[in-house]
């Protein structure tokens, strides 16, 4: 990508382990150099600010916040970020500027567009049949995909009612909205591209205490997690970065 404009990460998890690996995993399933992926830990300070002109695109991955929280059971730092992605999709969204956000993405892309995200579509850490729609198997992005594939899940909330605004691509059995469309060019997924086996069990062990999963529980996941080879979704990465370096 010598010469091309930078892509971003925005991130928010607090872990290390898990963070660190989450980027590791963008830059192996992009294919990018390290200086080619920027990435900015929002949970750790104010979001710089981005010139999107200088940019080729934004990803988001996934994290421990929740859209649909109570405002008083959100933290100060959760407040903050939530306004600073919402200021940032403003212009994103009028651009129509490339983003590709992943479980925590969808949240604040469904946020923005004044989707209903609620509980009532939980999924529990696993592999599920993701199964795209009409506009998804004619998407750019989601080219070369068969109808239906697995991916990893695991999220407390989802979007139950999309906006008009958004061109739904893909639903699982258990949560009918796992990828849509804004515009040409800003994405948002349910499930998780930015991951393989090995990542998804980092998650499961540093998250154990999250609520996604009961305290028997841990070896019931990870066998969930295992329970099929999921070789699709990372595609999604690579392909939006060979649409949009410029």
């Amino acid at each position: 990508m010598t010469g091309a404009k930078p892509f971003v990460l925005l991130a928010t998890r607090a872990e290390d382990v898990p963070a660190d690996e989450e980027y590791e995993l963008f830059l192996r399933f992009t294919g990018l150099e390290e200086r080619d992926l920027l990435r900015v830990r929002m949970e750790a300070g104010p979001l710089p600010e981005l010139e999107l002109d200088a940019l080729s695109g934004i990803f988001v991955g996934g994290g421990p916040f929740n859209a649909s929280d109570p405002p008083e059971k959100k933290s100060p730092v959760q407040r903050r970020v939530e306004a600073e992605f919402a200021r940032l999709l403003d212009e994103v969204v009028a651009r129509d500027f490339p983003f590709l956000g992943a479980c925590y993405g969808i949240g604040t892309l469904g946020s923005h567009q004044r989707a209903i995200i609620d509980r009532t579509y939980s999924e529990p850490i696993s592999v599920v049949p993701v199964s795209l729609t009409d506009a998804g198997a004619v998407d750019p992005l989601l080219a070369g995909f068969p109808r239906t594939f697995d991916a990893y899940v695991g999220h407390k909330e989802a979007v139950s009612v999309l906006p008009d605004s958004a061109v739904l691509l893909a639903s699982s059995p258990t949560c009918p909205v796992q990828m849509f469309r804004v515009g040409r060019n800003v994405y948002a997924t349910q499930f998780h591209p930015e991951l393989d086996l090995d990542g998804m069990q980092t998650r499961v062990h540093a998250y154990a205490g999250y609520g996604y999963f009961g305290a028997d529980e841990l070896e019931l996941t990870l066998a969930a997690v295992r329970r099929a080879p999921v070789t699709h979704p990372p595609r999604l990465l690579r392909t939006f970065v060979e649409h949009h370096a410029r």
